[in-house]
């Protein structure tokens, strides 16, 4: 066995040959401080289309992200070929911090949480009137999600001509939630199209909602340039709508400045991953109340200082039955 001494020559030391002919890893990362900002439109199967200045870039995740991932609204920072030309891929090296985020679970018993939407301002729940019948339950948890990752919620009720709406303005009224009714004739003509859009201009706005309401319907109305999938029909056996949209989409408003994100039809909503503690910020004229609250209060037990607060005029009790309808609603599944 050959033994080397303090001092070697280089020439003395054999080396073994890098089977695989490539070179090392490092743990040393590039900054790519060169690379060019973008938005993610929409993710098919691993591949993402982003917007880079003006044209779209099909791009895919650096493995350096690790299992960190991309979604519809997300800032990120790409490199590589950005012409858009065909069969060019991009690469996504960065994902920046996000404003807000729309999550969701499968259910309330699903660890995994899932993002729909990032950096969205707004969040349009869309539901029908009739066919298919409201879902209260599910708009509640469409709002807790809202009012949890930071977005404003706004109301659409769509198919007013097969009922009137009363039922469920009486039922969010208290929430000072902003709301647009349209009916079918108003969708074809354009005057729906032409109510909502006050809502849009300058946010960025998803769309959510169970199928067969009208959701797409809608966006297709709005951003008439780009048209998504054809719209589908409710099941007459079980009341459900068939799913004509199968990945969320952002599309740019043209005669304003803002986005729409459709998102696919949902028939679930878990709220596993929701803290109940931070439902009570979209409450502002209840929040100053729970300072004298027991540690851990769930705002809905015997000793919550809620009750005292109300009591001494503070706020309309309508608005703290409101917001416990909500909390309530993480414990119950929907449909109940």
């Amino acid at each position: 066995m050959r033994r080397y001494g303090k001092h070697t020559d280089e020439d003395d030391i054999r080396t073994r040959p890098n089977r695989k002919g490539n070179r090392p890893r490092t743990n040393i990362r590039p900054k790519h401080e060169d690379a060019a900002e973008g938005m993610v439109l929409t993710v098919d199967r691993g591949r993402l289309t982003c917007l880079v200045e003006d044209r779209t870039v099909l791009a895919m995740k650096a493995r350096e992200l690790g299992r960190k991932a991309a979604v519809v609204g997300d800032r990120v920072a790409l490199v590589g070929d950005l012409s858009g030309k065909k069969d060019t891929l991009a690469r996504i090296v960065r994902i920046e911090e996000r404003d807000s985020v729309l999550r969701r679970t499968a259910d309330d018993d699903d660890p995994y949480e899932r993002v729909v939407v990032a950096n969205a301002d707004q969040l349009a729940i869309v539901t029908a009137l009739a066919d298919p019948e409201p879902r209260p339950r599910l708009i509640d948890r469409c709002l807790v999600a809202a009012f949890d990752g930071g977005l404003e919620p706004l109301l659409v009720m769509t198919k007013s001509d097969l009922a009137p709406p009363d039922k469920l303005l009486e039922l969010y009224g208290d929430l000072d939630i902003p709301y647009v009714v349209t009916s079918r004739d108003e969708l074809e003509n354009g005057d729906a199209a032409d109510r909502v859009r006050r809502y849009l201009d300058g946010r960025i706005t998803a769309f959510v909602g169970h199928s067969g309401v009208g959701k797409t319907t809608l966006v297709n109305a709005l951003v008439p340039e780009d048209r998504r999938r054809s719209t589908g029909h409710v099941n007459a056996v079980t009341g459900r709508g068939r799913h004509t949209t199968t990945s969320a989409l952002a599309l740019p408003l043209t005669i304003m400045d803002g986005w729409v994100i459709d998102t696919p039809g949902v028939r679930s909503f878990g709220l596993a991953h929701i803290d109940p503690f931070r439902v009570i910020h979209a409450f502002p004229d209840l929040e100053p109340g729970t300072e004298g609250c027991p540690r851990a209060c769930s705002h809905d037990e015997p000793d919550c200082a809620l009750d005292a607060w109300v009591e001494e005029g503070h706020a309309d009790p309508a608005r703290l039955y409101s917001l416990r309808r909500l909390l309530a609603t993480r414990e119950r599944r929907e449909g109940d």
